[in-house]
């Protein structure tokens, strides 16, 4: 979340310095937008669950249905720039998730991204984490990279990372648009002309 956070703050900068425009986000359009805050949801959700042998199996499931949610988003706004880029972002997380049972995270980053005061990552509170370790598939797309910022840290993935540059794409070309002053679908009064 850090580093989607950065990116995009960093992309509404570059925007905003090349021209654009902030009240362009609120003309921002995406079909099933919504699918966004239900793929949130089931991540979120994944923290209520029980503990019973089925949440293990019922959890990483949950979280792999959020990406398949998110994938079916990015298809539906395929046109938009920088959505193929998120989605590209989206499959690698989704695909090594359903290889490992779990994102699997590199104790050496955590520990870096933590400021070295954590030796193991902690992952019994959530589903969707693993450690990494020599059963690991994919571990190039794992959460491996470090990231530590005004004493905050975290652990991403090359996934992480292409969501992250897409959706600054995306925001970036939304706000340096023309902004739209007539609404899709507005209708407008007649003008004087057409009553002669």
């Amino acid at each position: 979340m850090l580093w989607l956070a950065i990116v995009i703050l960093v992309a509404l900068a570059i925007a905003v310095l090349r021209g654009g425009r902030l009240v362009n986000l609120g003309d921002i359009e995406l079909r099933a937008w919504w699918l966004l805050f239900v793929a949130l949801g089931l991540q979120l959700g994944t923290r209520l669950l029980p503990d019973a042998s089925w949440s293990s199996w019922f959890g990483v499931a949950m979280v792999l249905f959020s990406y398949v949610l998110l994938m079916i988003m990015v298809v539906l706004n395929r046109s938009k720039p920088g959505m193929w880029i998120a989605g590209l972002g989206v499959l690698m997380n989704f695909i090594v998730i359903a290889a490992n049972g779990g994102m699997p995270v590199l104790a050496g980053a955590a520990e870096v991204a933590s400021g070295f005061t954590v030796a193991e990552p902690d992952v019994s509170e959530t589903f969707k984490h693993v450690v990494l370790d020599a059963s690991s598939r994919l571990t190039f797309f794992a959460d491996v990279i470090p990231l530590r910022v005004g004493g905050f840290g975290e652990v991403i993935s090359l996934g992480d990372v292409f969501l992250a540059l897409g959706l600054g794409v995306f925001l970036e070309h939304e706000l340096r648009r023309p902004r739209r002053y007539f609404k899709r679908g507005a209708q407008a009064k007649p003008g004087s002309a057409s009553q002669r």
